[in-house]
């Protein structure tokens, strides 16, 4: 199936999408890498209020390069995911519903996701361009010393995005490969 959403994305919205979905993502996204949701969890350790609220929010996990004149962001291509997955249950505890990002979570995050009722979605590795073009406007927010890790505001528009790992814990990342192989066998 293919879902043109907008954020802010509720637990009824996500709880709907499966493994192998297309999303297009519109509307307000924030950036963040490992050093900015290490921040964040020791923001909550010392029971400060977050600079962002993650409720039904969605992260990107990118750090984007400086703009060109006349853009709003750099190349704006996906990062590891794994690198946030110390931090991310306890984000999707406090209501976060989307993660964006590349690459395979832990059973701790899935557990978490099936919690909550959140999603995995990929962002095309390795097409930061692409993805750029999709941002119309990039703020920045806070921890401006991480540089591009720093956390942004991004506004998107359509971002084509892949469920990869649905709120049942359905997992493109364990399924494709055999269904790959299965489709080929019967060529």
């Amino acid at each position: 199936m293919e879902y043109k959403l907008t954020t802010p994305l509720t637990e009824e919205v996500t709880r709907k999408l499966r493994a192998g979905d297309t999303v297009l993502l519109s509307g307000v996204i924030y950036t963040a890498r490992d050093a900015a949701h290490k921040r964040l969890c020791e923001c909550l350790d010392r029971g400060e209020e977050l600079p962002i609220d993650v409720k039904d929010a969605a992260i990107y996990y990118a750090g984007p390069t400086p703009a060109r004149p006349g853009q709003a962001i750099g190349a704006c291509g996906p990062t590891t995911s794994y690198r946030m997955d110390a931090y991310a249950p306890r984000l999707l505890h406090l209501g976060l519903k989307a993660m964006i990002g590349k690459g395979k979570r832990s059973d701790q995050v899935v557990d978490a996701m099936k919690e909550t009722g959140a999603v995995y979605l990929a962002a095309i590795g390795g097409a930061g361009a692409l993805m750029a073009s999709r941002v119309k406007t990039a703020q920045l927010v806070c921890y401006e010393d991480l540089g591009s890790e720093a956390i942004r505001r991004l506004e998107v528009e359509e971002m084509p995005l892949t469920v990869v790992i649905d709120s049942l814990g359905n997992n493109l990342y364990q399924t494709g490969p055999q269904e790959y192989r299965t489709a080929m066998e019967q060529q």
